[in-house]
């Protein structure tokens, strides 16, 4: 099931990036394995995926350990500063960066690490209230303040967009972030770059490559519904 679904999602990242002019080079899926045990992320493994997307820091230390030491771990989801110490050796982006106190915790846990961490920063474009991120109109500000942090380096912006059964309702706010983040692309602001575009999930996915995504977050898709613990 996981090979068939990888190769539908692939097909029609394909046919996004046609559709948008794009090179598929430029877009790179990441396989959410949240919730999914390490076997599923062994199959994906085998079809020769390496980016892997969790949600929770214990999810990336439980299976971190027992997984291939190719993998790209993304940390997708929100970070408490306290748990900042657990990954900063284990991930290869944080998707969820939403305010310089986080910033600035994993500039101190990166610099005894003695390496520098890329992140993204995270932006509400729907301003949902129950979506953590940055309002657009704070984001260039923050993204100058994290700018100065040495062990810090900014490669993008991530949204994540409203849940929906008609995805090119949240074409507006993918198109939105592509915006912002060529505005703050054209600042030169020394320490980032803007070459990362983290948006588009399972629904979504071909509309936000349409609107220029570079990384696209796919679970339900790949791995089929989520398991939760009761």
């Amino acid at each position: 099931m996981i090979e068939e679904n990888i190769k539908q999602v692939e097909d029609n990242i394909a046919k996004a990036c046609e559709r948008a002019n794009r090179d598929r080079s430029e877009v790179t899926l990441i396989c959410v394995s949240k919730t999914k045990p390490a076997s599923m992320v062994e199959e994906a493994y085998k079809t020769g995926q390496r980016n892997f997307g969790e949600n929770k820091v214990q999810e990336i230390n439980d299976k971190y350990p027992i997984l291939p030491d190719d993998i790209k771990w993304h940390l997708i989801g929100h970070l408490q500063r306290n748990k900042v110490k657990y990954i900063i050796n284990k991930v290869h982006l944080i998707h969820s960066v939403d305010s310089i106190r986080l910033a600035e915790q994993i500039q101190h846990e990166a610099e005894k690490a003695d390496k520098v961490m890329n992140i993204l920063v995270q932006v509400n474009v729907a301003n949902e209230d129950t979506k953590f991120g940055l309002q657009v109109s704070e984001t260039e500000d923050v993204v100058r303040e994290i700018a100065k942090m040495p062990n810090v380096h900014i490669c993008g912006l991530m949204t994540i967009a409203p849940f929906t059964d008609d995805p090119e309702t949240n074409r507006v706010f993918f198109r939105k972030l592509k915006q912002l983040s060529v505005d703050i692309k054209s600042k030169n602001i020394d320490n980032v770059s803007m070459d990362c575009l983290s948006m588009g999930m399972t629904g979504d996915y071909q509309v936000a490559i349409e609107e220029g995504a570079t990384l696209v977050r796919v679970g339900t898709g790949i791995f089929g519904e989520r398991i939760y613990n009761k």
